[in-house]
């Protein structure tokens, strides 16, 4: 079995200094101290499950830096670079160019009039893409992925603000079974992911404010913010064991577990192959 591989990137300078999300409130900002505390819970509680965890350098400006699953969409020996609708998160784009060239990745970027905010509105489920749009990534840029992968990738249009992201409201758990938040998802939404993914695991409003769709999968073990206990015992009746790890401070940015996390190596769901 290969070993899981993962890129975080430490919270050195994480926090809100700008407002592009109705999560964020530079009034009320966030603790660095507990930032830290939980970032480090998290990184060693994906070592402890044998995760492989690769680190980018943090930078003073980039306080979202930390949230690498918007880098890019990871696919084999591909990174195919966000194009960030927020031009204070476009400067993050050259530091992930640069690591993951460095480290043998062919880097590929979408054209110019496109958005794309990499595997925070990009998932495999099995071998279909599932592409979240609207309020940060665009039509144009889930069309033109089909082109470069040639794989099935189904737009979902994303209606709540508070679940502007993809990953913030469904997480593939294995080929054909996921978590989700339906009314993050207007009804056509909830039809097409009804169609392509037979098992659904639908997250109630309070904790789905928690981000506990925001996880993380290493196997059968499900990494999800603390309070999700509804959810946690839904995963257990599935087979999965659920690991809370209180993320409330990035949770004041508008990302949990996900969020802080992007799989090198191809997530639990894809099939690649």
């Amino acid at each position: 079995m290969r070993q899981p591989r993962i890129l975080m990137c430490p919270p050195d300078f994480y926090g809100i200094e700008y407002e592009i999300n109705p999560w964020m409130s530079r009034s009320r900002g966030s603790s660095p101290d507990r930032a830290r505390a939980q970032w480090h819970r998290l990184h060693d509680t994906l070592v402890g499950l044998g995760v492989q965890v690769e680190l980018m350098t943090p930078r003073p400006g980039l306080p979202d830096l930390v949230f690498t699953a918007n880098a890019g969409l990871v696919f084999k020996d591909r990174f195919y670079s966000s194009r960030f609708r927020h031009e204070v998160r476009a400067r993050e784009s050259p530091h992930f160019d640069a690591w993951f060239s460095a480290h043998g990745y062919t880097v590929e970027h979408l054209p110019p009039e496109t958005f794309f905010e990499g595997a925070g509105d990009a998932l495999f489920c099995g071998a279909s893409l599932i592409a979240g749009y609207r309020i940060r990534s665009d039509v144009q840029g889930c069309q033109h992925l089909a082109g470069l992968l040639h794989r099935q990738v189904l737009p979902l249009e994303l209606v709540n603000p508070y679940f502007y992201h993809l990953d913030t409201c469904f997480c593939p758990l294995a080929p054909g079974e996921a978590l989700y938040y339906p009314d993050a998802f207007d009804g056509y939404g909830r039809r097409v992911l009804q169609t392509h993914v037979p098992r659904l695991i639908a997250a109630a409003d309070d904790e789905a404010k928690r981000f506990g769709c925001n996880a993380v999968v290493v196997g059968k073990t499900v990494v999800l913010n603390a309070g999700c206990d509804k959810l946690a015992a839904d995963l257990r009746a599935a087979g999965y064991t659920p690991v809370a790890v209180e993320l409330d401070e990035f949770l004041k940015s508008g990302g949990s577990a996900k969020c802080l996390t992007l799989r090198l190596d191809g997530e639990e769901a894809a099939v690649w192959e």
